[in-house]
């Protein structure tokens, strides 16, 4: 049994950006898609897909390099964990790295990046960083 499975997947794609892998799979969940998503759309990742059925569902995550390649995540880390949640206010919600960064939060109208919640004034609960 995993008790966090955002690390994990965290986890499997630092490992795999590590050996310069071009895809990575894990395990589908609907709140690990919707974070791939906004990295998708903050252009982190270049590709995700579904693949399986059922109980065996995965998530074929593809990664993005730059032309020197090295990764496009520098770092992804993660806020909220089991054992300590985070939570800001969007009032609270401040730049990240100047915005060359991101921040991925859980928010009453769903998952999105730091950006999108502050300018809905949304608050909720700091999951990611990636730079």
């Amino acid at each position: 049994m995993m008790t966090d499975p955002i690390s994990d997947m965290i986890t499997r794609i630092r490992n795999a950006q590590a050996v310069k892998k071009a895809t990575v799979v894990v395990p589908f969940s609907n709140l690990k898609w919707n974070i791939l998503e906004v990295m998708k759309r903050y252009n982190f990742i270049a590709d995700l897909n579904k693949i399986g059925r059922g109980s065996k569902k995965m998530i074929e995550i593809t990664l993005k390099y730059r032309k020197d390649k090295s990764p496009k995540i520098s770092s992804i880390k993660r806020i909220s964990k089991p054992s300590r949640c985070v939570y800001a206010g969007y009032d609270d919600l401040w730049l990240f790295k100047n915005k060359s960064g991101l921040r991925i939060i859980s928010t009453p109208k769903g998952i999105m990046s730091d950006l999108e919640a502050k300018k809905m004034k949304l608050g909720g609960e700091i999951l990611l960083e990636i730079h």
